[in-house]
């Protein structure tokens, strides 16, 4: 009997959902467990998979969602913002790790025009694997996060430019072509920008009245900029990408997101099983040396040429391995780039054997990074690159005593620094928003730019010493962690932070923060009118603590 799309589908699911519970139980990634779901079934073991084609779309609607929902977490400042941290990375890559892969290809006795096109695929990082993950941990908005995002970006357009050259290259028209790409690019930008700004505020609060509508809508809006963006040259990634950042400034942007996850979870399950359905025994054998040596080069040279990058910007060194270790992989946009330079006749069929395992490996070995770089910092942290930030982006003080330390200025900052400096403490104010820089750069304010949760910052801050520290950031991962490394350096120590929930609140006062600011309760005003009246004053707070401890939990019981 033939075996229907449905029925391929469901056998691949069942596959896919046995390697799950496994892979769960011995807590390893989930995005192995789907690869080799997808290997089990390709045509090197059961050979479920026969319409490729259907898969394959599968595969581009669960990268166009992914991609979706990131952009609505992005906005036009933060990319901006990254800029030059993301071009010297990338800049520093193409030398280093092109340089290096061109050099290892020759040694293995590839042709120079090969050799070219390996290097250029050596460069790409996996969008889909490593914005997985930061969706995933909701580390997407960290500092380290954003940065890898805005290089993913760059490396996008130069994979989108790299395939546009080789398209054409038979032909002699790239250079037109290119150009060509970078005027519709810029029409493109236009266009978004103006209706982002001018049209969509209004046509989204139309379909908000009714959240099917909502639902709708995302969906159409999301898929119709991708399939113009690819029709015009670009690639899906950056076109979804663009579609999610046109809608980011939106209040309705995080209702759409979380109606989308589902679906968005659903199909790229089937991305990451396709992609191991690609793989066969034949040839695994012959290019399992070469594609050993290019692994190690994505997984040793990329990462010290971004975490060198971004030690040269006075970056510290755990921000710069975070980011490091989510593109020590080879994209999926790498197997692409050679299956077209295999078609025009420009690499062997040998050649696209070994980057396609070289993606399977690095892939496989990054998500272990990803996953446990936290503990790899602390183990490796001395063995690191020295390039790094020794100084602080404030007001050039070498031994900082700040007694009173502000995280985030957005909502509500002005308040608190009114407050400080009524108090006549030494204070500084913490934000990795580098509009917010500007901004505290202007009004002469002790600042410094970095990411709340960075340990090295903190202690370079000196924020053990500090008798109070004031949290107005709205990650509630980033003020627990944050709170449990002040308390631990210092227990006397004063914490005020937001929640946006009574059980946040709750879990926070359990962790032993000092006031927890709730919106219907009291806001930045009222708590900075409380602590002009009683200073760092720890037995008033504990009371007011008490008290709003007994109002949570009558109003949670109402």
């Amino acid at each position: 009997m033939e075996s229907t799309l449905f029925l391929q589908l469901a056998a691949v699911l069942a596959v896919a959902a046995g390697v799950s519970i496994i892979m769960r139980l011995f807590r390893q990634p989930l995005i192995i467990g789907y690869i080799l779901s997808g290997i089990i079934c390709g045509p090197a073991a059961l050979d479920l998979i026969h319409d490729h084609a259907a898969f394959g779309s599968f595969s581009q609607i669960g990268i166009t969602l992914l991609l979706f929902i990131v952009g609505l977490g992005l906005n036009v400042g933060v990319i901006r913002a990254t800029g030059k941290p993301v071009f010297l990375v990338f800049l520093l890559n193409t030398l280093l790790v092109g340089g290096v892969s061109f050099g290892a290809a020759r040694l293995l006795g590839i042709q120079t025009t090969e050799a070219i096109l390996v290097a250029v695929a050596m460069l790409f990082s996996s969008t889909i694997v490593v914005v997985k993950h930061l969706v995933d941990k909701r580390e997407q908005h960290r500092l380290y996060g954003q940065i890898a995002i805005g290089i993913l970006l760059v490396e996008d357009i130069a994979a989108t430019i790299a395939l546009v050259l080789l398209a054409t290259a038979k032909n002699g028209g790239g250079s037109e072509q290119l150009f060509g790409l970078l005027g519709k690019g810029m029409l493109l930008a236009g266009a978004m920008t103006f209706v982002g700004w001018f049209a969509m505020s209004k046509l989204v609060k139309f379909f908000a009245s009714n959240q099917e509508f909502l639902f709708t809508f995302a969906l159409a809006w999301a898929f119709s900029v991708a399939a113009v963006f690819e029709l015009t040259g670009f690639s899906l990634e950056v076109g979804a990408l663009f579609a999610g950042v046109s809608l980011a400034s939106l209040p309705y942007a995080q209702e759409i997101s979380s109606r989308l996850k589902p679906l968005r979870d659903f199909f790229l399950v089937l991305f990451f099983v396709g992609l191991g359905g690609t793989m066969t025994l034949s040839g695994i054998a012959e290019a399992f040396v070469p594609a050993t040596l290019f692994a190690a080069i994505a997984l040793l040279v990329k990462p010290f040429s971004v975490s060198t990058g971004m030690g040269l910007l006075r970056y510290t060194k755990q921000t710069g391995f975070k980011a490091a270790s989510h593109l020590s992989q080879i994209s999926e946009f790498s197997i692409v780039l050679l299956a077209l330079a295999y078609t025009e006749g420009f690499v062997s069929g040998k050649t696209v054997d070994i980057l396609t395992l070289t993606t399977f490996i690095t892939i496989a070995v990054s998500s272990y990074l990803m996953k446990y770089n936290d503990s790899l910092f602390r183990r490796l942290s001395r063995f690191l690159p020295i390039i790094e930030r020794h100084d602080l982006r404030s007001d050039g003080s070498k031994t900082p005593d700040y007694k009173l330390i502000l995280f985030g200025y957005r909502k509500g900052g002005h308040e608190f620094v009114s407050t400080f400096r009524d108090m006549h403490k030494k204070y500084i104010v913490v934000d990795y928003n580098p509009d917010v820089i500007e901004t505290l750069e202007r009004q002469h304010i002790t600042h410094a730019y970095g990411d709340a949760t960075d340990y090295e910052l903190l202690e370079e801050l000196g924020v053990a010493k500090a008798e109070m520290i004031v949290s107005i950031l709205p990650g509630h991962t980033t003020n627990r962690e944050l709170l449990k490394y002040y308390l631990a350096k210092n227990p006397s120590g004063i914490f005020i932070c937001h929640a946006g929930d009574y059980d946040t609140a709750a879990e926070l006062y359990g962790m032993g923060a000092s006031y927890v600011m709730l919106p219907h309760f009291i806001g930045s005003e009222k708590m900075s009118a409380f602590i002009r009246t009683h200073g760092n004053d720890k037995t008033a707070f504990d009371t007011y603590r008490k008290h709003h401890i007994i109002d949570l939990g009558k109003a949670a019981m109402g």
